[in-house]
C-alpha cells in the first residue's frame, strides 16, 4: 500500500512515516496540500493521510482539490488533526471530501484500520455530492474567515503584550541611567579630587588623561544604550524635517574634535554646501560624530579623516575615510551589530555602541550607513541621505 501523508510538522509526518513503514507500507511526504497535489500528480497512491492546519494550502482544501479532480476524485481521504475536534469540524471535513476523521492522538492500528476502511469505501460506498455544494463552500469560507480573525486577535495581543515588555524595558532603562548617573559623579568628584593631590605633573597628566577617557566612555555606553531602546520602542515619536547638511556636520566635526586630538587625529573639513536632508538635527550630529570617531579608532597617529559629499540621483551621500587599520573579515557582517561591540578591536580600543546607534538614527530617517576597506589601509564609511528642499518642513 502506497500514501501519502500531509502534515506541515516534520516530526508528524516522520512518526507516521516509521510506523506505516514499520508495517510494510510505502510513504510519500508534503508538508502542505500544495506539495500533496505535486505528489499526486507523478504517484500512485493508495490513500492520503492528512491534517488540517498548515500553510498555503489546509486539508479542507486539499481534500476539495482531490474530489474536484477527475483522475483524484475516488482516492481514499483520511483526516488526522489535533486542531479542529468540534463536530462541525469533522462535519466539514466529511462534507468536502474526506472518508474518515481522526483526532491526535490516536493509536497506530486506529489509524492504520481508518485507512483500510476509507479504502473499501472506495470500491462499496457512492462518493455523496455534498461537496460539490455551494453551501459547503461557503461553510469552509467561513471557517477560513474565522479562523483569520481569531489569529489576528491572538497577534494583535501578543503585539500588545510586546509593546507593554518594550516599554518596560525603555523605563527600567531609563531608571537604571539614572541610578547609575548619580554614584558615578560621586565617584568621578572623588577621582578628580584625588588625582589633583599628586605631586608630580607628569603622572599627574598620564593618570588625568586615562581617568578622563573612562569617565567620557562610561558616560558615553549609557546615553547610546539608552538612546537604542528609544528609537526600538518609540521610533514612532522621533519627527523630522529639512537639516542643512554642512551645518550638520560642522557642529558633530567640532563635537568629535576634542576626542580626535587626543588620539592626535585631525579631520580635514568638507568643502560647504547647501543641501538639504531629511531628519532632525540633534539626533543626525549624534549620528556623524559616532561615525567619525569611529573613523578615528581606525587611525593611526598623525593621520587625518577626509571627509567629502556628492549627490547620487535623490540621495546625498557622505564620505568618511581613515587611515590606519582594516576591519577583519569576520568582524564586517557585524559591525553595526549591537553585540559586536567588543569584537573590532581598533588602535583606539574597542567601538562600543557607536556604530549601531549612528546605523538605527540613520534608519528612522531613511538613510543608511555601510562601511568597506580601503585597498591601502583604513576604512570609508559612506553615510546615504534622503534630500530635501529647504521648504519642506515637518516631513
Amino acid at each position: 500500500m502506497k500514501l501519502a501523508i500531509v502534515d506541515d510538522i516534520a516530526i508528524n509526518r516522520e512518526l507516521l512515516r516509521e510506523m506505516f513503514e514499520a508495517a510494510g507500507h510505502t510513504t510519500f511526504e508534503a508538508a502542505d496540500g500544495i506539495e500533496a497535489l505535486q505528489i499526486l500528480a507523478r504517484e500512485k497512491v493508495d490513500a492520503v493521510v492528512s491534517d488540517i492546519l498548515m500553510p498555503r494550502m489546509d486539508g479542507y482544501r486539499l481534500c476539495y482539490e482531490i474530489r474536484m479532480s477527475d483522475h483524484l476524485r475516488d482516492l481514499p481521504i483520511v483526516i488526522y488533526t489535533s486542531t479542529y475536534n468540534s463536530p462541525s469540524d469533522e462535519k466539514l471535513a466529511l462534507n468536502l471530501g474526506a472518508d474518515k476523521y481522526l483526532q491526535k492522538p490516536a493509536p497506530f492500528e486506529t489509524i492504520l484500520i481508518a485507512v483500510h476502511e476509507a479504502i473499501a469505501m472506495q470500491h462499496t460506498t457512492p462518493r455523496p455530492e455534498a461537496w460539490q455544494e455551494v453551501e459547503v463552500l461557503k461553510e469552509y469560507s467561513d471557517r477560513l474567515v474565522t479562523k483569520l480573525e481569531e489569529r489576528n486577535i491572538e497577534l494583535a495581543l501578543a503585539n500588545e503584550r510586546l509593546i507593554i515588555l518594550d516599554r518596560a524595558k525603555a523605563d527600567f532603562l531609563d531608571v537604571i541611567s539614572h541610578e547609575f548617573r548619580a554614584p558615578l559623579n560621586g565617584l568621578i568628584s572623588i577621582g578628580e579630587l584625588l588625582l589633583e593631590g599628586i605631586s608630580s605633573p607628569d603622572e599627574n597628566r598620564e593618570l588625568q588623561r586615562g581617568f578622563e577617557r573612562s569617565r567620557r566612555r562610561i558616560l558615553s555606553i549609557l546615553d547610546d544604550a539608552l538612546l537604542l531602546t528609544q528609537i526600538d520602542v518609540k521610533s514612532e515619536e522621533f519627527g523630522s524635517a529639512p537639516v542643512l547638511l554642512c551645518a550638520a556636520l560642522n557642529r558633530a566635526i567640532r563635537r568629535a574634535t576634542e576626542f580626535a586630538e587626543s588620539r592626535y587625529v585631525t579631520f580635514a573639513m568638507p568643502a560647504t554646501n547647501s543641501d538639504h536632508v531629511v531628519g532632525d538635527e540633534g539626533l543626525l550630529v549624534r549620528a556623524f560624530q559616532a561615525l567619525l570617531e569611529t573613523a578615528v579608532k581606525f587611525s593611526e597617529e598623525g593621520e587625518t579623516v577626509h571627509l567629502a559629499h556628492e549627490v547620487v540621483g535623490d540621495s546625498l551621500a557622505v564620505i568618511i575615510e581613515s587611515h590606519g587599520r582594516t576591519i577583519s573579515t569576520a568582524a564586517m557582517p557585524k559591525f553595526f551589530e549591537i553585540f559586536s561591540v567588543e569584537e573590532t578591536l581598533t588602535p583606539g580600543g574597542d567601538l562600543g555602541l557607536g556604530p549601531p546607534v549612528a546605523y538605527r538614527i540613520l534608519a528612522l530617517f531613511g538613510a543608511s550607513v555601510s562601511v568597506m576597506n580601503l585597498d591601502s589601509s583604513g576604512i570609508r564609511l559612506t553615510i546615504s541621505l534622503r534630500k530635501t528642499a529647504p521648504s519642506n518642513a515637518g516631513l
